[in-house]
């Protein structure tokens, strides 16, 4: 356990230090930002002694430090709002599309893993193969606007891009800020429709990403438990062989696939830039991009950390989910 804790320490004072030093290697002024490039110079010097700018490097990194262990990441230059209190509002967002989008590549994902595994060297093991590899090699912004085009404008299968219509926008009250959890709290079938139009699309994008990686690692897991001696054992007592497959060897790869949803989706939470962008999804990842467009680097700082943050949490836990669940891991 000290050891789990001092890796968690290091590895989020090294975020901290490489936003940092990101924050000052950035050819971008934030005093500037703030007032303006026609602001007087003795406003400028002012602003900048405020800030802690003029101070040496080192001490500027204590009071970094200092702030964001606070939790303050300092006032966004673009909403004019503290960027926590930005990020609140937008990475609810964000978790909607991610979880949707990883339920949607574990759920199929991991069938189609086992199944090109079981039929190993097949057709169907080559399909498998080849839709794992389009989703590794396609660009993501490609197969957006290419979904875009089919599904939104020739055949309105979905709705425009966006997280709800401007119908409701106004009138639909958030609670959690999962809009869709908050419509079935609310009873309002109506704008879980509309919800569910806006952000199907987005989440099967993500979602086939997600099922690429999933099944092939599937693929791989399961591989290696059917070539074990249990497996042959479980035959020769005359087992079934669906049996076999489903409740003896998944279940054994389940353990470290666990760990390869756990990475899929904190990869989805970091915030699918291209995805939210793309599909005006107001979520973590298009709040960054239109920082940096703004020159907002307070958000662009805030949103990283906050987003680094997740990912060393959930890779954590991923791993310590994988040494309960599997004793043979355990340090002794």
């Amino acid at each position: 356990m000290p050891r789990f804790a001092g890796t968690v320490v290091t590895t989020f004072l090294g975020l901290l230090a490489v936003t940092f030093f990101i924050g000052r290697v950035i050819p971008i002024d934030p005093v500037l930002a703030i007032v303006g490039d026609r602001a007087p110079a003795h406003l400028v010097e002012r602003v900048r002694e405020e800030l802690g700018l003029n101070l040496p490097l080192w001490h500027q990194f204590l009071l970094y430090l200092k702030q964001v262990l606070s939790g303050d990441f300092g006032v966004s230059v673009l909403s004019s709002n503290p960027v926590m209190e930005d990020i609140r509002r937008v990475f609810p967002a964000t978790l909607e599309l991610a979880t949707l989008g990883t339920l949607i590549g574990a759920v199929f994902g991991i069938p189609l893993g086992v199944l090109a595994a079981v039929r190993r060297g097949s057709l169907v093991d080559q399909v498998v193969r080849v839709i794992g590899l389009i989703g590794y090699s396609v660009p993501v912004f490609w197969l957006a606007l290419l979904s875009l085009l089919f599904f939104y404008a020739k055949l309105n299968w979905v709705a425009y891009p966006g997280r709800i219509d401007v119908v409701y926008e106004y009138t639909f009250t958030p609670i959690t800020g999962l809009f869709m959890l908050d419509a079935i709290i609310q009873r309002q079938w109506d704008v879980l429709w509309d919800l569910f139009r806006h952000i199907i699309l987005p989440a099967s994008l993500l979602g086939y990403f997600s099922l690429a990686y999933i099944s092939r690692m599937t693929r791989s897991f399961m591989l290696n438990e059917l070539a074990q001696e249990y497996i042959v054992a479980a035959r020769a007592k005359g087992l079934s062989e669906t049996r076999i497959i489903w409740f003896h060897a998944l279940r054994n790869a389940a353990v470290p696939l666990l760990t390869v949803i756990a990475l899929s989706y904190a990869g989805l939470l970091e915030g699918s830039v291209l995805t939210e962008t793309i599909f005006a999804w107001p979520g973590i990842g298009l709040y960054i991009t239109n920082s940096l467009q703004n020159a907002d680097i307070n958000a662009v700082l805030g949103g990283t950390i906050v987003i680094g943050a997740v990912f060393i949490t959930i890779n954590l836990l991923s791993d310590l989910l994988y040494r309960t669940l599997d004793p043979r891991t355990r340090r002794r």
